[in-house]
């Protein structure tokens, strides 16, 4: 039975009655107004209504005058507009500007609960509509968020792929750990000053800090060797590029930082190794590469020698741009404030400390 609650508004007394009379014996429940003024009054009042059936001539406010002052403060509420056969291009008017219908008077009743009817079930649908579209963005938020969770969750097993692969790393070559951290470290900073988008920095950084992880399949004689490796044994060394990216390329989410790895001993004017290649053809990650393991190399005590300074590893950078380095990747390196490479490498070297302290404590 239908319960929906109807504003009619009309200016004349006779009219009016016989409308909610009508609509009365249909079961509707109606609210009578006089004026277009005294509807608003009413709907500011706060009372609710699936429906208003308004005269288009009235004195104080006109039912245009109501339609525009109502579509947008209750823009559920359909409007049907009631009106002598005089004024139809008006009402016409009133729909395109946002009435659902119109009615001429004199109307019968049955044409009255027709239109009626029309208007309460378009409105319904509107409604179920916008109730479906709530849920649908409830549900899609439900899922993106859902998926949000995979996301952090996938992230997280790929920071303990690649914290497992490094370790594997550091328990056959002990000198990697600090040097895989501080050289990824200082790629991410170049990067980042080179304007690259975060996914492209989450796949350089990942080449970088498994660019030696080929070292696992050379032997520990030619790996831990002392002193300086014959032609021979300098051959097999030069492979771990190779045996890298044959490790990485099988992982999905590595496949892009395996070609990195495969690229990183390259040199920009094609005299690197394994593959010569030159200039461009050269992944961007690993020319990036190239300069931070430079510098870190450069810097650090290595067996054979002491540490360089800064400036010194500085000018070979330069001195090299254009042979074994990208002048690009050289240009925005050496503009680049000095001071953080040392503040970078000491928050990394305690990293490391403090992860070595607490395994030890383990």
């Amino acid at each position: 039975m239908p319960s929906e609650r109807i504003l009619v508004v009309e200016d004349e007394d006779a009219i009016r009655e016989i409308v909610c009379s009508m609509l009365a014996a249909a079961n509707y429940k109606t609210r009578q107004a006089s004026s277009g003024l005294k509807a608003l009054a009413i709907l500011d009042a706060g009372e609710e209504f699936e429906l208003m059936l308004s005269d288009l001539m009235m004195a104080d406010l006109d039912g245009m005058g109501l339609l525009e002052r109502t579509k947008e403060g209750y823009p559920d509420m359909p409007v049907v507009m009631v009106t002598a056969v005089h004024d139809i291009s008006v009402a016409l008017a009133a729909i395109r500007n946002g009435a659902y219908d119109y009615l001429l008077k004199p109307f019968e009743r049955e044409q009255l609960l027709a239109t009626v009817r029309r208007a309460l079930e378009n409105r319904r649908l509107k409604m179920e509509n916008r109730r479906y579209q709530t849920e649908l963005e409830t549900m899609v938020l439900a899922r993106t968020e859902q998926l949000r969770n995979a996301m952090a969750d996938l992230e997280r097993s790929y920071s303990m792929t690649l914290e497992a692969l490094g370790g594997a790393l550091d328990l056959k070559d002990a000198e990697t750990e600090g040097h895989s951290r501080r050289v990824t470290v200082y790629t991410i900073a170049i990067a980042r000053a080179m304007g690259l988008s975060k996914e492209q920095i989450d796949v350089i950084a990942r080449g970088a800090f498994l660019h030696d992880i080929g070292k696992m399949a050379i032997p520990d004689a030619i790996l831990r060797k002392p002193g300086k490796l014959d032609p021979d044994e300098i051959k097999i060394m030069r492979e771990h590029c190779y045996h890298g990216y044959q490790i990485l390329k099988k992982i999905p989410f590595l496949k892009e930082a395996a070609e990195i790895v495969y690229s990183h001993q390259e040199h920009f004017d094609g005299s690197g190794y394994p593959r010569q290649l030159k200039g461009e053809e050269i992944p961007l990650g690993a020319r990036l590469f190239s300069v931070a393991d430079t510098l870190d190399a450069m810097t650090c005590d290595r067996p054979y020698r002491k540490a360089q300074s800064l400036t010194a590893a500085r000018e070979e950078i330069q001195r090299f741009s254009g042979r074994q380095f990208d002048p690009a990747v050289v240009k925005m390196f050496l503009s680049m404030p000095e001071e953080i490479w040392p503040d970078l490498r000491k928050e990394i070297d305690s990293q490391v400390n403090r992860f070595a302290y607490s395994t030890a404590k383990s």
